[in-house]
């Protein structure tokens, strides 16, 4: 389908669950990158039987639009852990650095 401007729209159906803080959060992947879009969103409720339908999960993807995964998620998390080894300072070299601003 042509938008408005001549170029290519991509329509998207999902199905979202809003919490009870009346948030809507969608995380939707696309192929664009790096540029400005319009985004129309229309919000209907489900039946009941229809949400009895969807609760099954929902595949998650993280900001670059892979799929998220427990090992997806698990590996994430021990990269943090070793960059976090990797760059901390121990309490000597904070004191040090405190001490010399100090100065």
């Amino acid at each position: 389908m042509k938008g408005v401007s001549g170029t290519d729209m991509e329509t998207m159906k999902l199905r979202a669950h809003i919490g009870a803080d009346g948030i809507l959060q969608i995380q939707a992947p696309t192929d664009l990158k790096d540029t400005s879009v319009e985004v129309v969103v229309v919000v209907q409720p489900l039946p009941d039987a229809e949400v009895a339908i969807s609760s099954e999960p929902q595949p998650r993807h993280n900001a670059w639009g892979n799929p998220t995964t427990k090992k997806s998620i698990s590996n994430a998390i021990a990269i943090m852990e070793q960059l976090r080894r990797e760059v901390s300072l121990d309490k000597t070299s904070i004191r040090s650095m405190i001490e010399e601003a100090r100065r």
